[in-house]
């Protein structure tokens, strides 16, 4: 009996050291970089929030529909719930967590407060993100064209003209009225 409950405890061993049905993952996050084991049908949102307790990047829809997971991948805003994290290996991946930091606020999260783009709230991080993916892009010059590029980020609190604000002030390229 105790020869079972041993070789119990050894493969329980083994399988915490290198677990069944995972697959190694490198990824730079917020400018930190990572080696993870990672079940390959896990999206890169769920090891943000559930793995890695990342919690700034929002599961509103989980269909890649309302924006609210927006992050950075090599600089290129992605909802991060259609994207598998096992597809990323090697990637830098920045969060609202790594956009700004306490006491030194990214211009982008500054522009939000200052022009009072956002209610709730809870769009807000994956507004910004998609905004600086707009800004790295450099797709958007004008208030028509800021629109047409962050359509995909949802606000269900109708925030759309100030968050458009803040994106041009931080894009400089027109002043908001």
């Amino acid at each position: 009996m105790n020869e079972a409950v041993t070789l119990d405890r050894t493969a329980a061993q083994r399988v915490a050291a290198d677990p069944i049905g995972t697959l190694p993952l490198r990824l730079s996050i917020n400018g930190e970089a990572r080696r993870l084991q990672v079940e390959p049908w896990t999206t890169l949102l769920d090891l943000l929030r559930d793995k890695l307790d990342l919690t700034g990047s929002k599961k509103g829809c989980d269909h890649g529909q309302c924006g609210a997971c927006t992050v950075l991948i090599d600089g290129k805003r992605m909802n991060s719930c259609l994207k598998l994290a096992v597809t990323l290996d090697g990637c830098e991946v920045t969060t609202i967590e790594g956009l700004g930091q306490p006491g030194k606020l990214h211009p982008l999260q500054s522009a939000f407060i200052e022009h009072d783009a956002f209610q709730c709230g809870y769009c807000t991080p994956g507004q910004i993100c998609s905004a600086q993916g707009l800004i790295n892009e450099g797709h958007a010059h004008s208030r028509d064209e800021v629109r047409e590029q962050m359509s995909g980020n949802l606000c269900r609190c109708g925030a759309y003209p100030n968050i458009a604000d803040a994106v041009l002030e931080v894009l400089g390229t027109e002043k908001p009225a």
